[in-house]
């Protein structure tokens, strides 16, 4: 495969792959299989390499308080940038439930998140704001075709979107 160039960047070819996919119901059958792969590489190159980053898609380990056990909770999810700032969307691969590191963000704002190898403290603030919200889901997209599928998935869950900034 040749590589493309993209405003004299090169872009990933497998980037085209992962879109197609994320555009596909039955892709959701590669979760079980994406998730773990994903934490491992995430772990054992501390925060240096991911599936999903393998694939050109821009990724993050979010760690958060657990609401009710107080203990860290890890997880890898895509993000958008957003300026100077990092987005990220309760998907959850289109579940019916509200994942769960959503409900540890919004009792504990405070958060950390491994991005490129760097570890971050961020801040967290909840987007409700209507405008901002199709400002963000439009930027989404663009950057994961995915979430369209998955809000299909969803069944008119209303996923929660954050802004995380660094503190």
């Amino acid at each position: 495969m040749r590589p493309q160039w993209n405003e004299g960047r090169q872009v990933n070819p497998l980037t085209k792959v992962a879109h197609w996919l994320g555009r596909h119901p039955r892709s959701m059958k590669l979760a079980p299989v994406i998730i773990p792969v994903d934490r491992v590489l995430h772990r054992v190159s501390r925060g240096r390499l991911s599936l999903v980053g393998l694939a050109g898609m821009p990724s993050l380990r979010l760690v958060t308080t657990g609401r009710r056990t107080g203990l860290a909770r890890a997880s890898d999810l895509v993000y958008t940038p957003y300026g100077d700032d990092y987005v990220v969307i309760g998907s959850g691969w289109g579940r019916p439930a509200h994942p769960a590191w959503t409900a540890n963000l919004t009792a504990d704002p405070h958060a950390t998140i491994i991005v490129r190898g760097r570890t971050l403290p961020v801040v967290a603030r909840r987007v409700d704001d209507a405008a901002e919200r199709a400002e963000i889901w439009a930027l989404a997209v663009r950057n994961w075709p995915g979430y369209e599928m998955e809000r299909r998935i969803a069944g008119g869950r209303e996923f929660r979107f954050f802004v995380l900034t660094t503190a």
